[in-house]
């Protein structure tokens, strides 16, 4: 019998479609894996911005990955949005219990605008609990600069953040620089404090930027499910990720930032 690499995204619903499990079971289907799904919140959203959160008790969080782990299992998991204690407490006990492996961390923190997205209680938990089973974490410039506490104006300065995240007792960590300026936007990946790889692509001029960082995450994961060595599968998530936003960006969609086209591979013009 052909066995599925299984891929299980625990993250927040994003009810427009281009964020959250929605972008995550896109990419991971794209990717070439097998999708599953734990909902941590239910958002009203669209390419605007949220105009609601319901969180999901962690108890019914906890549930759902545990009927998933116990009968179907999974070669990666896939962690966004998380936003309450309990539900990271309960989270990372579940992982540890079925010896999950391959952990993806995108630590939806910070909006681009520089909101918060959780509270203290939830993004300590998430830093006790989580970062020290995390294959890799994969912080954007504002939650970079949250969780490290420094000022990322330049690539220069994610030296200093690296041995930061190591402290915090980070394996590896890929700092992605969509907010810099600059032609040309180049994501770092270090393994403790040691820069692995650097990932350089132009800069594509489009507002279908809305959910890159979970559709870069969830084909992270995808990959590492599919056995690709840490760096590797970096490089076929990056190389995916831009390509689906250049295939994207001729598209509108909604009155804000649309999504990226996951499914390029596959739809005709």
């Amino acid at each position: 019998m052909k066995h599925y690499k299984k891929v299980l995204t625990i993250a927040g619903s994003d009810s427009g479609g281009g964020a959250g499990i929605q972008a995550d079971i896109k990419t991971m289907s794209a990717c070439g894996c097998y999708a599953m799904s734990a909902i941590t919140a239910i958002t009203a959203q669209n390419t605007v911005g949220v105009s609601r959160i319901h969180n999901v008790p962690a108890d019914m969080v906890a549930a759902q990955i545990a009927a998933v782990l116990e009968d179907i299992g999974v070669d990666a998991v896939k962690l966004g949005m998380l936003p309450t204690e309990a539900s990271v407490v309960a989270i990372a006990g579940l992982l540890k219990k079925y010896e999950v492996t391959n952990v993806v961390l995108d630590p939806v923190m910070v909006s681009t605008s520089g909101s918060r997205l959780i509270d203290e209680p939830a993004a300590e938990a998430i830093r006790t609990h989580l970062f020290p089973l995390a294959t890799v974490v994969t912080p954007n410039i504002p939650e970079t600069e949250y969780l490290t506490g420094l000022e990322i104006g330049s690539e220069a300065d994610f030296a200093g953040a690296a041995v930061a995240m190591s402290q915090q007792r980070v394996r590896a960590v890929l700092f992605k620089a969509g907010h810099l300026d600059g032609e040309t936007l180049t994501d770092y990946l270090f393994d403790s404090e040691k820069l692995i790889r650097h990932y350089r692509y132009e800069r594509i001029n489009t507002l279908n930027t809305h959910g890159t960082g979970c559709s870069l995450s969830s084909a992270i994961a995808s990959y590492l499910a599919l056995a690709y060595p840490l760096a590797e599968a970096v490089q076929l998530a990056e190389n995916y990720l831009h390509k689906a936003i250049l295939n994207g960006c001729e598209y509108r969609l909604g009155h804000g930032h649309g999504p990226v086209h996951h499914f390029y591979k596959w739809w005709a013009e």
